[in-house]
């Protein structure tokens, strides 16, 4: 499969991995701003089409383990429709500290398929063991 790309700066770094076992391609910040929230938006330069039938999700990469940082949606959705410039957005963790910076490899993009099912309206769903059992209802 290829992923067609385009840059939309200059300083944008091709999506890549880090080891061959990688499932995730890592994105570098080319623009850094703070929002009137208080939230850090990065800007990685690329644009991407993803085929129909994918979708392209953006996971913090392990290294956020050492910054102050949460990515404020928890994960990103890139539709295959979407041709706008893969951004992120991340909110000042209950630690505070530091942040990334331009250059840095800030999260990545998971390439998965995406089913597409047919909801069904019924008046009844199947019984299970668990049934209704929701929040802790198998125990600890």
């Amino acid at each position: 499969m290829e992923i067609r790309f385009k840059k939309t700066d200059e300083k944008a770094v091709t999506p890549r991995v880090a080891t061959k076992g990688s499932a995730g391609y890592d994105l570098t910040a080319v623009s850094k701003a703070k929002d009137d929230r208080g939230y850090w938006c990065y800007g990685t330069g690329i644009a991407a089409e993803i085929p129909d039938g994918y979708v392209g999700l953006v996971f913090p990469r392990s290294s956020i383990s050492r910054y102050g940082l949460e990515l404020s949606n928890c994960v990103g959705v890139i539709d295959s429709d979407y041709r706008g410039e893969i951004t992120a957005k991340f909110r000042p963790s209950w630690m505070g500290g530091q942040v990334y910076d331009i250059g840095d490899r800030i999260c990545q993009l998971v390439i998965v398929p995406v089913l597409t099912p047919t909801f069904v309206e019924v008046e009844e769903l199947t019984d299970t063991e668990r049934g209704t059992g929701g929040y802790g209802s198998t125990g600890k």
